[in-house]
């Protein structure tokens, strides 16, 4: 039978099909203020177990998994670590935000799919609350024949502070090519050099940054388990009927490491009004397996966001 269960605690909500802890919401993280605490999802596993992501690497300590970050919002730094800017390049600059887990609408629950309907404030490192997030998280279409399973991802900011809260990269700060910001994926570190193509029929990361795409598609092998794995990312959607919204662009690297962010702000920032709101949807899909380019192809169109 294709069921999720839930097991929950106070600190984080577990979703595991069979044996496998396929994910895992922490709603109250441990990490340090250098880190910029909020939720996030890790461990990510394949069905057949292998992991699908890392957190704390040594590289950048604030990579974690799967989860919602934004690098500029006016002088503050909602992602982690240094903050850059065209003067003297990424510094710490004690502007670290933290985004607060304030309750779920209902208690997640198993079943066919597991819905994390949650609310969120974000607080600058000064203490002043700034934006509210309606966060919903859907994890469906779990297909154990197929060894497939997917997470929506949903988000609505308001800003309730008093001011137009410019929302930005560091590509919008003035560095080429880091437009990181929004939902961002940290791959395990034996997907060093893996396998990226997009919805366009391009492959590797010089053709994935920094562009638009309807999907991108990581493949590798795993360590420590035979087989591999591919992670397939949506581009979706970003609106607002407050400000204008660029197009959504992707930050993609695999390189150095894999990631992944659909970023609304890659290359222009987006000015949101006091009282105005954006919206955001995504979607990733967990596949136990190397796909070929005409599987991703069906993929991509069986799990388009429409």
């Amino acid at each position: 039978m294709n069921h999720f269960d839930v097991e929950t605690s106070q600190d984080a909500i577990a979703v595991t099909v069979g044996d496998t802890e396929i994910l895992r919401y922490v709603i109250h993280p441990d990490s340090p203020t250098d880190e910029a605490p909020k939720p996030y999802l890790y461990p990510l596993r394949f069905l057949d177990g292998a992991d699908a992501a890392v957190r704390r690497p040594w590289d950048h300590r604030w990579h974690t998994g799967l989860q919602f970050t934004w690098s500029h919002v006016a002088d503050q730094n909602f992602w982690g670590g240094p903050t850059f800017a065209v003067e003297d390049g990424y510094q710490m600059r004690g502007n670290l935000g933290t985004m607060k887990h304030t309750g779920f609408a209902a208690e997640p629950a198993g079943g066919s799919d597991v819905v994390f309907d949650e609310t969120l404030e974000w607080i600058t490192s000064r203490g002043e609350h700034w934006i509210d997030e309606h966060r919903v998280q859907r994890v469906h279409a779990l297909d154990t024949a197929r060894g497939i399973w997917a997470i929506d991802l949903s988000t609505e900011l308001t800003n309730v502070s008093e001011q137009t809260l410019p929302l930005g990269s560091p590509t919008t700060a003035g560095r080429p090519n880091a437009g990181y910001t929004g939902w961002f994926w940290r791959g395990p570190r034996s997907w060093t050099g893996c396998t990226v193509v997009n919805s366009t029929g391009d492959e590797g990361e010089d053709h994935t940054m920094g562009k638009e795409a309807d999907w991108v598609a990581f493949s590798s092998e795993h360590d420590d388990l035979d087989g591999g794995g591919t992670v397939l990312a949506f581009a979706g959607s970003s609106s607002s009927e407050d400000t204008e919204v660029p197009p959504m662009k992707w930050f993609t690297r695999t390189g150095i490491f894999a990631v992944a962010s659909q970023s609304p702000a890659f290359d222009q920032e987006i000015h949101l009004p006091a009282q105005g709101s954006l919206r955001l949807n995504h979607r990733f899909v967990f596949i136990a397996k190397v796909c070929s380019r005409a599987e991703l192809d069906a993929l991509g169109e069986e799990f388009a966001l429409r």
